[in-house]
């Protein structure tokens, strides 16, 4: 029941994701895994899923609100490090991010660690406002890399770092290394596991 309950709040969360992007938008869902490819991960494969909101536990940027974001993801790890899977972090609507309208990070995870406790990929990072208002970026084969623990509200973490870009911008917790990394997030509800 309770594995249940877990893969409904998964879906749900998905689902959400999904319902915030357009048709024939670059954020529209991609194709799922195959019911038995995901019921069956390949020999000592880790899988690692999530799906919820959060929060930074701060202002960072300094507009009196705390910040969070949405997110989701779905990936199988192999022994070798090889990964298959989906990760979408979206701060739009109530989840206000540096003053932008919309930040979404979406892509393919393709390796990972054997623990499960991080992933990387390529993303596509769309921003709303950045650069004055109403216009829109997005920048493609972004390089991603979170960072996760395990568990549920209060308790789960998640970490993102897009590599090569927006250093130093508002939020930045290392300025100077070339990427923008974003503070640790904990969960506010949702759930991440690891198995």
């Amino acid at each position: 029941m309770q594995r249940s309950l877990h893969s409904t709040a998964v879906v749900a969360a998905a689902l959400g994701l999904a319902a915030c992007a357009a048709p024939g938008d670059a954020f529209a869902p991609r194709a799922a895994i195959s019911s038995d490819r995901a019921a069956a991960p390949p020999a000592h494969a880790v899988r690692v899923t999530g799906g919820g909101t959060t929060t930074f536990g701060a202002d960072l940027d300094g507009d009196g609100d705390v910040d969070g974001s949405h997110f989701g993801f779905a990936a199988v790890i192999a022994g070798d490090g090889s990964a298959q899977g989906d990760f979408t972090c979206l701060m739009a609507g109530n989840a206000n991010f540096l003053g932008l309208r919309l930040m979404a990070v979406q892509g393919p995870v393709t390796s990972g660690a054997p623990d499960g406790r991080s992933f990387s990929g390529t993303a596509t990072v769309k921003v709303l406002t950045a650069f004055g208002p109403g216009v829109q970026s997005i920048f493609r084969d972004i390089p991603f890399v979170v960072a996760v623990t395990p568990g549920g509200p209060g308790v789960a973490t998640l970490q993102l770092t897009v590599l090569g870009v927006f250093d130093g911008v508002a939020g930045d917790v290392a300025p100077g290394n070339g990427n923008y990394d974003l503070a640790r997030e904990t969960l506010t509800t949702g759930q991440i596991t690891i198995h």
